[in-house]
């Protein structure tokens, strides 16, 4: 008989692995994913790789199985292609009941990614009292000291992670008397820039500043709203602003992993048999490598290189196997009969994946060049890039040439000094990017609510 366990998949956005315990943090900043993972049931890879660099093509990935240059989300289109089925809908068709909650405008119904979900909450400050309930509206601005900004007008500075935690349990309290197995995806938005931990979390990191916590606070949201004028004038940040600025985002990591331990502990308390509980980000974030910001331009393994905790799977991996979230899904889907034939991925129960693909869609200079006109973007790969990763090299592919990178080593380009190596690597991706990665070429835009809009202006998206 297949085995249809629940599934709680929760996607954490913008957390990079070597800011975690589980990467060998000098900070304690994720206890509660280190527990998950330790536990009897448990495990993680430090070596698990985003498909992509930012929000939207990563959850496309993530909810398709296939990779950004296939389904183009995020790569000059906006919403998922018809052709290609979301994995609620494959698991509906096995009998599963499916749940998503959403903090994030690129998880929506304006993508059609939320597309397969019997029961979808969008959360947003418009949608708060209609998703969440009075009962939990009033809870959470009652506890906006605890688990917030307090009572801010500045809508970026508050966090979710309590209404997320709220809605969930409902949520799965719902499915928990029922007869069908559980799908449940949760899109948590911390800690994505800008970072402003809760207030019991703001002076978490800052010991060792000379500035005061609430100077580090204002910085790190300076540099939130100025992020492309920095990056422009290279990042020109004192070893203490650095510090506030990493303060802050730790900060943020630690509140958001005490939320999913939480989360975690109910789920286990639930009359929910045989459960399957996946941690993870959507990509991580850069401080400086290459002289950028945030997730943008360069697929450094800061940015790429993301947690992955799951515990209660009827599979394993190596701790230091190379994993991508389309591998865990396909195992997870086709584990319940499910039809896994649009995938990209590995399954994981009868293979080991030796390459990770990860793609970055055309960069544009425009708002770095706007700040300062002679800003070096010939460091850069201006058209679509694709990076092909093993455990030793990652190679960089775009129509501007190709960078061989020995890893760790992400600062110095050896293809000349390796030119077999740099050979094999190009005849690989060029022979993927005409076969798995081809595009579908069903691109159509997303119609944004001005609210989804606003979500986004507050996240940096979007002017």
């Amino acid at each position: 008989m297949t085995r249809r366990p629940n599934v709680v998949w929760v996607t954490l956005d913008s957390v990079r692995l070597d800011h975690t315990s589980l990467g060998g943090y000098e900070r304690d900043t994720t206890p509660n994913l280190a527990r998950i993972a330790n536990d009897g049931g448990g495990q993680a890879t430090s070596n698990a790789i985003s498909h992509a660099t930012w929000t939207l093509p990563s959850t496309a990935s993530i909810l398709s199985g296939t990779y950004p240059s296939h389904h183009e989300v995020g790569f000059g289109s906006e919403r998922l292609p018809e052709s290609l089925r979301t994995v609620p809908e494959l698991l509906r068709e096995e009998g599963y009941h499916t749940i998503g909650v959403s903090r994030n405008s690129h998880l929506s119904d304006a993508t059609d990614l939320s597309r397969g979900f019997e029961e979808f909450d969008w959360l947003a400050s418009s949608t708060l009292l209609q998703a969440a309930g009075l009962k939990t509206t009033l809870k959470y601005l009652f506890n906006l000291r605890t688990h917030s900004a307090g009572y801010d007008l500045d809508t970026a500075k508050h966090s979710t992670p309590f209404l997320m935690n709220r809605l969930a349990k409902r949520r799965l309290d719902d499915a928990a008397d029922g007869d069908e197995p559980l799908f449940c995806y949760l899109h948590y938005n911390e800690p994505h820039r800008p970072y402003y931990p809760p207030l019991p979390y703001l002076d978490r990191y800052t010991d060792e500043l000379e500035m005061s916590t609430e100077e580090a606070a204002e910085f790190s949201m300076d540099v939130h709203y100025n992020l492309y004028e920095y990056v422009a004038e290279g990042c020109p940040f004192s070893e203490d602003e650095w510090g506030a600025l990493v303060a802050m985002y730790d900060a943020e990591i630690r509140y958001t992993d005490e939320m999913i331990g939480r989360l975690f502990d109910y789920v286990q308390s639930l009359d929910l048999d045989d459960t399957v509980f996946v941690v993870t980000a959507d990509h991580g974030e850069l401080f400086g490598e290459h002289g950028m910001l945030a997730h943008k331009a360069v697929p450094h393994d800061g940015l790429v290189n993301v947690p992955l905790v799951v515990h209660g799977a009827d599979f394993s991996f190596d701790s230091a196997d190379l994993v991508q979230h389309a591998d865990v899904m396909q195992t997870l889907v086709a584990g319940a009969g499910g039809d896994t034939d649009q995938f990209q991925g590995v399954d994981l129960r009868e293979e080991t994946r030796e390459r990770a693909i990860v793609q970055r869609d055309p960069l544009e200079t425009e708002p770095y060049l706007q700040y300062n006109p002679d800003f070096d973007v010939s460091r850069y790969h201006e058209p679509m890039l694709t990076a092909v990763r093993d455990t030793e090299w990652k190679f960089l592919y775009s129509d501007d040439g190709e960078d061989l990178y020995r890893l760790p080593d992400e600062s110095t380009d050896v293809a000349a000094d390796y030119p077999e190596v740099t050979a094999e690597f190009e005849a690989f991706t060029e022979e993927w990017l005409d076969g798995p990665g081809a595009p579908l070429g069903e691109r159509s835009e997303a119609e944004f609510t001005d609210a989804m809009k606003q979500q986004l202006a507050d996240l940096g998206y979007v002017e």
